[in-house]
């Protein structure tokens, strides 16, 4: 399957998710990066340099969407992983902080959009069951 079979409009709707997620992560992460202010924990902090390089990578789909489907795929599972052992527990014995319930919204949407948006037929083929008939380990 080539890339002349995931159509135009598909092509540049991925286009806009890329761009939407460089624009919601760069400002913030960016921002604590360059200026020296992440916190001091580790975990809080290891995740802004993430979605600082993250907003660079999503930049770089914009270009070449299909080839960079990959982090489209890295967020579909990072935010399902957050909804699964994060806002799942705390909703069911009932200890959702609003930060939580706030960040629902932002994870159910992108899981949503990556799952509608992304060409799965395409990925499977290129990027799950892809095997190069040329090189041998």
């Amino acid at each position: 399957m080539s890339t002349s079979t995931v159509p135009q409009w598909r092509q540049h709707t991925l286009r806009g998710l890329y761009l939407l997620n460089f624009i919601s992560l760069f400002v913030n992460s960016w921002s604590d990066v360059l200026a020296g202010t992440l916190e001091v924990d580790i975990y809080p902090s290891v995740a802004v340099s993430f979605w600082a390089a993250f907003s660079l990578l999503n930049l770089v789909g914009v270009w070449n969407p299909l080839r960079f489907i990959p982090i489209l795929m890295l967020q579909l599972l990072y935010k399902s992983a957050w909804l699964i052992g994060n806002y799942r527990p705390a909703n069911l014995s009932g200890e959702l902080t609003p930060d939580q319930e706030e960040f629902f919204w932002i994870c159910l949407a992108g899981v949503l959009l990556n799952l509608l948006l992304i060409p799965w037929k395409y990925s499977w083929l290129h990027f799950i069951k892809y095997q190069n008939q040329t090189k041998s380990f």
